[in-house]
């Protein structure tokens, strides 16, 4: 009776005592803010804007501050190189230079050419040249010779859609905290998932996503799969800035998981659809250049 009793009790008072708030504390949290205006679009219109985007870009030419790292993630690694002076021109449908100088002294650190099948990496400094196909079929212990120019070509302009290409969008929202200013921010976005039907098959290969902010519908991330279905490549688009003739990213960082390096970009300077002509894309070699061809 007594344990009954004193069960009883405790249970009559239990109300009393959260009423009084003798059993928790109340802490202020940073209240979500909102964008003043978020657009909205059919998944068809998205689409249609990126695709004019990339129909309207026939060439880039981009000044950039180049920033890479390296991880080894078994050895408990990193290496952070210093930030170097690049220059990147671009043509379609696949003509790539990406050219890399010397802190200082201005002169070549590295030189990459591609004609959007097979490329040419020069080394001055190792009177060395790496030959090949776009495709990276053959790693180098160095991860940076791993470089290839396909995934710069896809990282500095986003492509539209290709004829075989099926496509979903999805509206989500994503919450930053803004540290400067200590209060969370969401970010209304449309998730663009882009996929390839699979040969003979009802399976759906992914090919790319693409993440858009609502209140510009411009892209800030995209990640793009090879053909086996792993995550190749990593870009975030941020800072969008007018360089003149519309806007573009002021910061692009490239990641290459499976390799473990990245690549930061910082954009000075951005001219689109100026002439580029098939000069500009070719690199004269030295005499006495060693040559590593890494076949076709």
């Amino acid at each position: 009776m007594k344990s009954r009793f004193r069960l009883a009790s405790t249970l009559l008072t239990l109300p009393l005592v959260l009423l009084t708030g003798c059993l928790w504390t109340t802490r202020k949290l940073p209240v979500p803010r909102s964008p003043e205006f978020v657009q909205t679009v059919t998944p068809e219109e998205l689409v249609s804007s990126m695709n004019k985007r990339w129909a309207e870009m026939e060439t880039l030419n981009a000044t950039v501050q180049m920033r890479a790292s390296v991880t080894k993630a078994e050895q408990g690694k990193a290496t952070d190189y210093t930030s170097i002076r690049g220059h990147i021109l671009l043509r379609k449908p696949g003509l790539l230079r990406v050219l890399g100088q010397v802190p200082v002294l201005g002169t070549r650190m590295f030189d990459m050419a591609s004609d959007g099948k097979r490329f040419t990496l020069y080394i001055p400094s190792k009177d060395k040249a790496i030959e090949g196909t776009n495709e990276l079929k053959k790693k180098s212990s160095n991860q940076l010779e791993n470089m290839r120019p396909g995934f710069f070509f896809d990282a500095m302009m986003v492509r539209g859609l290709d004829p075989d290409n099926l496509y979903s969008v999805t509206a989500d929202t994503e919450t930053v905290e803004d540290a400067t200013k200590k209060h969370l921010l969401i970010t209304p976005e449309y998730v663009l998932s882009i996929m390839r039907r699979k040969s003979g098959s009802q399976e759906l290969a992914p090919v790319r996503v693409v993440t858009f902010h609502r209140e510009d519908l411009l892209p800030y991330q995209q990640d793009l799969y090879d053909k086996d279905g792993n995550l190749e490549t990593q870009v975030s688009y941020s800072r969008y800035r007018d360089f003149g003739d519309g806007k573009y990213p002021s910061m692009v960082v490239i990641k290459r998981p499976m390799e473990q390096y990245q690549v930061v970009l910082t954009v000075e300077k951005v001219v689109r659809n100026m002439p580029l002509t098939d000069d500009q894309f070719q690199i004269k070699l030295p005499e006495g250049t060693h040559i590593q061809d890494l076949g076709r």
